[in-house]
């Protein structure tokens, strides 16, 4: 009698989250720089989040050539994984594929899922993590999927940094970025804006171009607003 046996491995459709990178510049320098600004202070940001390279804003440069094995090692040091491509010329697309990335030219972004019907309960949100002792310059808060409430003085050299909404009951001094997944209906409200750097989904601005004076030390609601050239940050009294 012959005795059927399991297979060994079965073939099954998979859906992989993918962070998405739109390359707007083939200048690694100019993207060193920015992502140090951005991420530099905050090592433990990204998790070895798959990647998705994003090259649309490139592809009717002809001439505009990416070193990919030195973006993959700089997006490396961000903890980072590249994994696949798309939007690139034919060849940028042929220089990506021989660095060993994937062609994905049917990805795209999407809305979050609304919740599920199902009978089970949702699970329930993580509730705001509340500070409420000074930072000091040097030291760093990251609310990772939750709002941020703090307390107490955000000094200068400081950084608080939030998936959701920053709300801080005393003077910003230090850095501000909400939204630090891509929440662009994140905010920042603060008692006294004296920042060095807001940003809401990346969308930054330096304390190098000074405050209005009716925005400067005083009580300051920062979120995004669509205009003519994209989104960018938008300050209101309180």
């Amino acid at each position: 009698m012959t005795v059927a046996t399991p297979s060994p491995f079965e073939i099954k459709s998979a859906n992989l989250p993918l962070v998405a990178l739109l390359l707007k510049s083939n200048d690694l320098a100019a993207v060193a720089r920015e992502l140090a600004l951005r991420f530099g202070d905050t090592p433990d940001f990204f998790d070895q989040d798959a990647l998705l390279i994003d090259l649309t804003p490139l592809q009717a440069l002809d001439k505009a050539r990416i070193d990919f094995p030195a973006l993959m090692a700089l997006l490396g040091r961000y903890r980072l994984a590249p994994l696949a491509v798309k939007g690139g010329n034919p060849a940028q697309m042929s220089a990506a594929l021989q660095a060993g990335l994937m062609p994905a030219p049917d990805s795209h972004l999407v809305a979050p899922r609304p919740a599920p019907t199902a009978p089970e309960p949702p699970a329930a949100p993580l509730g705001a993590l509340i500070i409420d002792k000074p930072l000091r310059s040097g030291q760093q808060i990251y609310a990772r999927g939750r709002d941020l409430v703090m307390l107490s003085i955000v000094n200068a050299g400081a950084e608080v940094i939030a998936d959701g909404h920053i709300h801080i009951y005393a003077p910003l001094r230090g850095k501000a970025m909400a939204g630090a997944r891509g929440n662009t209906e994140a905010r920042i409200f603060t008692l006294t804006m004296e920042a060095e750097l807001l940003s809401i989904a990346g969308i930054y601005r330096t304390s190098e171009n000074p405050f209005p004076p009716d925005i400067a030390g005083k009580p300051t609601q920062v979120q995004l607003t669509p205009g003519p050239d994209g989104e960018k940050l938008v300050m209101t009294a309180l």
